[in-house]
């Protein structure tokens, strides 16, 4: 079985390390134009997108923890009903975003305290970006599926192919067409099409019959729809708790300062980072166990979530050795104001443990995904988030001042894996 997981998470991985990637190309073409508003406005645009996406991954979720069970159970009509559910769902998410794109403007304008200048030029890029919302979606079930069938390597290709585009065409139309942070949205756009091309190609060879019956049986009377939207609306919850919490946290980062707020940003990015290599092993996870659930057989899914575990400690010791040897350097990669690097120093050792902390709560999401635990998912997220953190927050940062903003955020993600691990009996009493 550790095969198994290795054959899978690897490419998980390396698929994570391929999102970072485009950002930071971004914000070096960016970087390079006249003034550091293209480089304001950038940022600030992709976070919104990510933010605005990152909302409804759990199509991507919710989608591979089913299409697993229906994949152990080789049951390919079960697995096209629920593609094709989530891709209707997919395409009117993406309708609605476009048609509410002035709506949405004018309520992140009412947030961002940006100039005008800045807003200009965020509002160029989201107008043309926009417009590939149902591509963007899309793409999250077309995901969901091939990790769903423990097809990791194409879902990597593909990740591959939409970034190489996205990089190349981005490079293109700002260096040699000087568009600015136009030509940036417009590569985005014109690669978020191409994967979707590629992922509905590759849906098609594989299930070459049966979607115009599976989209008429979607609404009729018989339809399975309450399940997949019970599912999907507790990992929705679930994903605006760790949203709202990852928020708060930014939000409230300079309230002990500004240099120190800063220097809390930066440490924040050694939790994404760190994040990118146990989420590899919860896709996997999440592939594994939902087969095993679908099968019903508790002894392999047993055996599969101790691997699981051992396999996420030592990617979490890995974390926390980089980050206990290169914690310094890392922060002198990420800016050269010395004053930030001195503020962020001290609180150093929350982000080396962190880990190996976080690591139960990444596998058991993959395992409850795996599962369609969704239920406890949302559970566990809405208890530690308005249970755990926000008290926490208030008391220890109090008491402790800064240290205890990085206790609150490490204390809620260590209740997020006590509360999943207390209730994973529930998962084996349905099978």
């Amino acid at each position: 079985m550790y095969k198994d997981y290795l054959k899978l998470t690897i490419p998980n991985i390396l698929t994570n390390l391929t999102v970072p990637l485009v950002s930071l190309v971004d914000v070096f073409l960016m970087g390079h134009l006249d003034g550091p508003l293209f480089i304001l406005a950038i940022g600030l645009s992709v976070a919104f997108f990510n933010m605005l996406y990152w909302a409804f991954g759990f199509l991507r979720m919710g989608t591979t923890g089913m299409v697993a069970q229906y994949f152990g159970r080789n049951d390919n009509d079960g697995i096209q009903k629920i593609i094709t559910q989530g891709l209707i769902i997919s395409v009117g998410l993406g309708i609605l975003f476009i048609c509410s794109q002035n709506a949405i403007l004018f309520a992140s304008k009412s947030i961002m305290e940006v100039s005008s200048d800045t807003f200009i030029l965020i509002s160029d890029y989201f107008r043309i970006r926009i417009y590939a919302a149902p591509a963007s979606i899309i793409l999250f079930v077309i995901n969901g599926w091939l990790l769903g069938v423990h097809k990791s390597k194409v879902a990597l290709y593909l990740a591959l192919v939409i970034n190489t585009v996205n990089i190349v065409l981005s490079y293109v139309l700002v260096k040699f067409y000087g568009l600015g942070i136009e030509g940036a949205a417009i590569g985005t756009l014109v690669a978020q099409y191409s994967g979707l091309l590629i992922g509905v190609g590759l849906l098609l060879k594989s299930y070459p019959l049966k979607w115009y019956i599976f989209f008429k049986e979607s609404f009729g009377a018989n339809s399975s729809w309450k399940s997949f939207i019970q599912v999907n609306s507790d990992l929705f919850i679930r994903t605006l708790c760790l949203l709202f919490t990852l928020t708060f946290f930014k939000i409230n980062a300079a309230e002990f300062g500004v240099t120190i707020g800063a220097g809390n940003l930066l440490l924040l990015e050694f939790i994404s980072l760190s994040a990118y290599g146990i989420d590899g092993l919860a896709f996997a996870a999440e592939s594994i166990s939902g087969r095993y659930f679908g099968l019903r057989n508790l002894k392999q899914l047993k055996k599969s979530i101790t691997v699981a575990f051992q396999i996420g400690l030592i990617i979490g010791a890995l974390g926390s050795a980089i980050f206990f040897f290169l914690g310094e350097l890392i922060l002198e990669v990420l800016t050269n104001q010395q004053g930030v690097i001195d503020a962020a120093i001290p609180y150093l050792p929350w982000v080396i443990v962190a880990p190996i902390l976080h690591s139960f709560a990444y596998v058991w999401d993959g395992i409850y995904i795996g599962c369609t635990a969704s239920k406890q998912m949302k559970w566990s997220l809405l208890i530690s988030t308005i249970g755990v953190f926000l008290p926490s927050y208030y008391l220890f940062s109090h008491l402790f001042e800064n240290h205890g903003v990085w206790l609150s955020i490490t204390l809620f993600m260590l209740s997020r894996g006590l509360i999943q691990t207390i209730l994973v009996k529930s998962i084996y009493k349905r099978l």
